[in-house]
């Protein structure tokens, strides 16, 4: 059962990293699921690489925030949790429109939860463009809200 729902996630994302929606709201958190969470962008012109499309940092950091909104649903409030490795296989290039990340709980242990992650673009079906790994690291008991 979630810890935490989207909107006790949202807001608690909105006071512990204000500054991930500096130049625009581009993220949304659209579940918190059973197995982890969904988070969806929406990139803009700074967000592509030469070529026009998505950049594999853009992709990283959304996969990151997928991942680390599993953790706060399923452990609750933890600004501690931290990424300790985050392994990214892009396997093709992403359509440029709305990205979607599912974040699925694979281990989630008294100090580390490993999670693994699809990214997908829009189309019937969804083009999965990469596929990660993310292991957080949580805070001792007692050292986070």
């Amino acid at each position: 059962m979630p810890a935490m729902s989207v909107e006790e996630v949202d807001a608690f994302l909105e006071s512990v990293f204000p500054e991930m929606h500096q130049g625009g709201r581009i993220f949304s958190t659209d579940a918190i699921t059973e197995e982890g969470a969904r988070v969806s962008m929406v990139p803009q012109a700074r967000h592509l690489r030469p070529g026009g499309t998505v950049s594999g940092p853009t992709l990283m950091t959304l996969v990151d925030i997928a991942a680390y909104v599993a953790v706060l649903g399923h452990r609750g409030p933890k600004a501690l949790a931290v990424t300790t490795n985050l392994s990214i296989n892009f396997l093709r290039r992403p359509p440029l429109g709305p990205l979607t990340c599912t974040a699925r709980i694979l281990k989630n242990g008294q100090k580390l939860v490993v999670l693994d992650a699809a990214v997908e673009g829009e189309g019937t079906p969804p083009v999965l463009v990469a596929h990660a790994t993310a292991t957080y690291a949580m805070p001792p008991d007692g050292k986070d809200a």
